[in-house]
């Protein structure tokens, strides 16, 4: 796929139903997501709406195909974390390795970073060896982008009868500074993403 048909548009509700297409196959037939269940259109859609109350919610899309999504939601509640927020993607797995990952996740970033976001966070499920239901892609895939470790659980997460650990990753987009920046809402700047951007 060429990589500049690609676009990215913020998610609606009425998206819920084609966004849960993509993320079932996740849950039914791995363990990159240690959700046991697959949620409903209902549920899919207040958990899009929950999001972006605050943070944004991202669909990319071609020839009016969607082909993944990425949102963001809170770190912690305490308002001291209110800078950091986790960071979560989901592509369509037969479209994987075409760019999408990527685009998506310069377009959350852009987004995040109006927002006055400073710190990204991944939480990964991870094999301690591969196995058909989780590989260690999505480790790499978030190193190539700039995250680092920096922590493990281990056997934390049990899902088609085996044990999995879990790690998080971190990126830094902003400086941190003494007399922080307030952070913004999503619809704050929601405005000046589409203009700019084309979000």
């Amino acid at each position: 796929m060429d990589k500049s048909k690609i676009s990215i548009r913020i998610a609606t509700i009425q998206d819920a139903e084609a966004l849960l297409a993509i993320y079932a196959p996740y849950v039914e037939n791995t363990a990159i997501t240690f959700e046991y269940t697959v949620p409903s259109v209902e549920e899919f859609a207040r958990r899009i709406h929950r999001v972006m109350t605050r943070y944004p919610y991202l669909i990319a899309e071609a020839e009016g195909e969607i082909l993944g999504y990425a949102y963001a939601s809170a770190f912690h509640s305490r308002a001291a974390y209110d800078w950091a927020v986790e960071v979560s993607i989901y592509v369509n797995r037969h479209k994987r390795r075409m760019g999408i990952g990527g685009t998506l996740y310069k377009a959350l970033e852009m987004s995040l970073s109006a927002q006055n976001i400073l710190n990204l966070n991944a939480c990964i499920a991870y094999p301690e060896e591969e196995d058909e239901y989780l590989t260690k892609d999505s480790v790499a895939f978030h190193q190539h982008l700039g995250y680092q470790m920096v922590g493990e659980f281990h056997q934390c997460g049990y899902k088609f009868n085996r044990w999995y650990n879990m790690v998080w990753m971190e990126k830094h987009i902003g400086a941190h500074v003494e007399n922080q920046s307030k952070v913004k809402t999503f619809d704050e700047v929601r405005d000046t993403l589409q203009s700019q951007y084309g979000i």
